[in-house]
Order: structure tokens, then sequence, then C-alpha cells
């Protein structure tokens, strides 16, 4: 990734912001104040500013690495029904199959390319190829994933959410880091426990 935003990535930004406005109106429960103080909270201009995302820039993780600006991490949003998120993918990396159960996605490249998709209810796979600017809609709850299949560069993506705080279920590590036993693991997937077990050691975290 280049050391900093080019001029086009920030105007790509920009227009991608506006995407929140519509995600809002299918987002968390109106509330009945113009916003939500935390007990003990002085409020100025610091309370609705959040500079987590600085992070990324000059960032180069050698990992899939998620930076997230929601509810939990910028309290303000609490009742305003949207967040964010920056995922960066080094060369070759992937973000797995895993669902939001509590709001669509939409998705913007900013530098680089990914291969998305998602299933639908009928089992239906939907599948495309972005480019820089382009944006994709994960629609709410539905399983779905991003790859950078370039080898050798990165890329760059920001997700906007149309709730505070949409969750994230990952469903290798629902599956296999959440001690269901490995018999149902073994009947479900029509394999062996031993396949079950070596699946588990590979996700589990290293020490």
């Amino acid at each position: 990734m280049a050391s900093k935003f080019s001029s086009l990535q920030i105007c790509l930004l920009l227009v991608a912001s506006f995407a929140i406005v519509q995600m809002v109106k299918a987002g968390d429960p109106n509330i009945l104040s113009d916003f939500l103080v935390p007990a003990n909270t002085t409020i100025d201009g610091n309370f609705f500013t959040y500079t987590g995302i600085r992070a990324i820039v000059n960032s180069k993780p050698i990992a899939f690495t998620v930076t997230k600006a929601s509810m939990v991490e910028f309290p303000a949003l609490n009742g305003q029904s949207v967040s964010y998120a920056a995922l960066q993918f080094p060369a070759g990396t992937t973000n797995p199959p895993h669902t939001h159960p509590r709001s669509a996605e939409l998705l913007f490249v900013v530098d680089g390319s990914l291969q998305v998709g998602f299933v639908d209810t009928t089992n239906k796979l939907y599948t495309q190829t972005l480019q820089l600017g382009d944006m994709f809609i994960f629609p709410k709850g539905l399983v779905h994933f991003q790859y950078n299949v370039d080898p050798q560069k990165p890329a760059l993506a920001i997700s906007a959410f149309g709730s505070a705080s949409a969750g994230t279920v990952s469903l290798p590590a629902t599956l296999f880091l959440t001690n269901i036993d490995d018999n149902i693991l073994a009947k479900s997937f029509k394999t062996d426990t031993q396949t079950v077990q070596a699946l588990k050691a590979g996700l589990a975290p290293k020490s």
C-alpha cells in the first residue's frame, strides 16, 4: 500500500461516506434525543471525533486486518445507526466467510482489487471482482467473504454499516473454536473426528 492516500482515493472515500445516509434507514431503533451520552462523560468536540483509523495510514500488516469504528471503539455512535470498518488485505489474504447479524455491509475498494461474494438463503452464490472505486453490497445476515487474489499487491477497502454494532459471526471460528462436539461437526460435514480436530488445531490462536 502506498505511504499515503492519493487525491483520487480521498475523493472516493468521501463518496463512500454518502452511502451511509441510505443505510441509516434500516438501522438501529430510533432514539428520543439528539445523541446518547455515557455516564460521567464530558461532552465536547472530542466526544464526536474518532481517530482510530489513523493507524492504517502507512501501516503494512502481514495478515488480514480489520480496524473498526463501531460503538465499542467510538461510543458517540450509540443510537446513530452507523459504523465503519477499514479492511487491509496483504497480497493473497482473505476475510473468511462470516455474517453481520444486525446490518447490511456496503464495501468500497480504496486500493487494489478484491474478489467478493455472498450466498443467499437458497444457497446461490453471487460473486464479483471489484476494482479501485467499486462498491458491493452484502445483504444483512448473509454469509459473505472478500479475497485479495493478487499475489503481490495489497488491497484496502472501507465498509459502511447501517448499525452502530453490526456484529460479526466468523464461520470458521464459530464452528471450530467454540467447543461444539467433534462428533457433531464430523457428522455435519460428513467427515471424521480426526479431520475436525486438524481443522480446530489449524484455527487455534498461535501462542
